[in-house]
């Protein structure tokens, strides 16, 4: 959830009264934001940083509020302290309108081929007659970040940039150029760059090389031109210093370029849109008795005027441009369940009677685990998500045979994949640990992920449970004694039609020291002594035995 921090005492002079910081917490709670935390510019530089870079910092007292993702219009301060006066009912619910400038003095943005190859969409808008104040200006920078940050996912599906309209001419043309044939005066530099100068120069920034990835590589780097050839923007990048706005600024061009055109023209167009909703529907999801009238009331506080029409039957709701969250009824609802109170709803016992039960997996992933602790061996919890080398190349073998679930946009490459083994998580926990003293014996009951082309999802998960010896010596009669204790906690005996074990074969293992389990029929999982290779490619230098089975076939 996106956090906005706003100044407690311009939060309270907007809303035209003050509040204890607990009338406030109640506040936020009734109207569905949290109040996540209350500190001040000095405290956040002062655990970040240390007391000395603390000094002169500002003892104001901020309001950490968390918003729900998609409610972009509570983003900044004038959108929260209009949302709360209008929920408690000081002021009415604003009315947005586009308005068309007198007949020639309109603005046109013109998109030539080259850049809808690359970035393909652009649209634009000004607003005029504005007027910045330092806490206005300082506001309006950040409900621009936030929204990069949130709705534009870090600028690659949208890229906002504000411009002074007074300093340039229309109309303006989007195109897209060669890197070398780019050059102007980026945003607050003092000399002029080349597009490529500029990536090298960015190269290092800590705010905006996140976002260099985004064209580096494109033949054509996204620009746009006003009429005298003054650059505005090398979208989704930098700004020209030429347009850059101030407090003195009084109307400001907008332009928003990027690679989703839905979310470019959000809130673009203004256009307010009916839906018809029944108020038996709210009612019965939410669990309450309310007349049409009232629904109509609770709604228009969350800033849906509504009104009931025909014979009761229906509630006509008007959502605003500012809410894009509105899709579908039960979004009517849920905003209809937050102004009633979730406090207020009358707990009820259920019409429907039901006996809870545990899952059987996880009722023998419990008593396994007490019993595996009981031997010795300490409990982890690794991440689901690793990267494509931990279960391939450190392992020996070939990502393409690990039927691995790929995450199609990865945030880092630690989690690339959805784990194919537990062991790797065993090795990462005992190679952060290795200053414990031996031996350290570990283990882990948990799900790993493979594909599956016969399930809906195409994957399936697979309980595992993994143990970990690592000692100066390999241990492997630890590992097989665990084995015998796991499989007669199982009641599967060490005979014919129980469990046996059998030279086996795994590119994790040594050769010669690994053995596959059979057990109900069919091969369970392996254990033995690591490969050496995998040991030191997972930065650890004693030797070191594993057991990975599977207990789904003991359930």
């Amino acid at each position: 959830m996106p956090t906005v921090s706003v100044k407690r005492d311009a939060l309270f002079e907007a809303l035209g009264r003050t509040y204890t910081d607990e009338e406030f917490d109640e506040l936020c709670f009734e109207f569905g934001l949290e109040l996540d935390e209350i500190t001040s510019e000095k405290t956040i530089i002062r655990k970040e940083r240390g007391d000395g870079k603390a000094e002169g910092a500002s003892d104001t007292v901020l309001y950490k509020i968390d918003v729900p993702a998609n409610r972009y219009d509570l983003l900044c301060l004038e959108g929260l302290v209009r949302g709360l006066q209008v929920f408690k009912e000081r002021i009415n619910i604003p009315r947005y309108r586009k308005i068309m400038p007198p007949k020639g003095e309109g603005q046109r943005l013109i998109i030539t081929e080259e850049a809808a190859k690359i970035r393909p969409h652009a649209v634009a808008a000004v607003l005029r007659n504005i007027t910045f104040t330092k806490e206005r200006y300082e506001s309006f920078i950040d409900l621009q970040e936030k929204l990069h940050q949130n709705i534009c996912r870090k600028r690659a599906l949208v890229a906002i940039g504000t411009h002074d309209l007074d300093t340039i001419t229309g109309p303006f043309t989007y195109t897209a150029k060669a890197p070398s044939e780019i050059k102007f005066k980026p945003l607050n530099q003092s000399q002029e760059y080349t597009a490529s100068q500029l990536m090298d120069l960015y190269r290092t920034d800590s705010h905006l090389r996140h976002y260099l990835h985004l064209i580096e590589n494109k033949p054509l780097y996204p620009i746009i031109y006003d009429s005298n050839g003054v650059v505005l923007s090398m979208p989704p990048i930098i700004n020209g210093d030429h347009t850059k706005i101030g407090l003195n600024t009084r109307n400001v061009f907008i332009e928003c370029t990027g690679t989703d055109i839905t979310k470019a023209k959000m809130g673009n167009e203004l256009a307010y849109r009916k839906e018809k909703v029944k108020p038996e529907y709210i009612n019965k999801k939410i669990g309450i008795s309310e007349t049409p009238s009232n629904l109509a009331k609770l709604l228009t506080r969350m800033c849906l005027k509504s009104h009931v029409t025909g014979n009761g039957n229906h509630i006509e709701v008007e959502v605003p441009p500012t809410r894009p969250d509105i899709i579908h009824a039960c979004d009517i609802m849920e905003d209809a369940a937050i102004a009633y109170g979730y406090n207020n709803i009358q707990m009820t016992i259920p019409k429907m009677y039901t006996i809870a039960n545990q899952l059987p997996l996880n009722k023998l992933t419990e008593l396994l685990r007490t019993d595996l602790a009981a031997a010795g061996f300490t409990e982890v919890l690794t991440f689901a998500l690793c990267s494509q080398e931990d279960i391939a190349d450190k392992l020996g073998t070939d990502i393409s045979a690990t039927k691995a679930v790929k995450i199609a946009n990865p945030k880092t490459a630690e989690f690339q994949v959805a784990r194919t083994s537990l062991l790797p998580g065993l090795l990462k926990t005992i190679a952060a640990n290795r200053k414990m003293p031996l031996p350290l014996k570990l283990f882990e009951i948990s799900d790993i992920v493979l594909k599956d082309d016969s399930t809906d999802v195409g994957a399936r998960n697979y309980r595992h449970l993994c143990a970990l010896y690592y000692n100066k010596n390999p241990g492997f009669e630890i590992i097989h004694g665990l084995l015998d204790r796991v499989m007669q906690l199982l009641d599967v005996r060490n005979e014919e039609n129980g469990y046996v074990i059998k030279a086996g074969e795994g590119s994790a293992f040594f050769p010669g020291r690994c053995a596959e389990v059979i057990a109900k029929g069919q091969s369970i999982g392996k254990f033995g002594v690591l490969h050496p290779d995998v040991i030191t490619k997972f930065e650890l230098t004693m030797p070191c035995s594993a057991l990975e089975i599977t207990i789904e076939p003991f359930v």
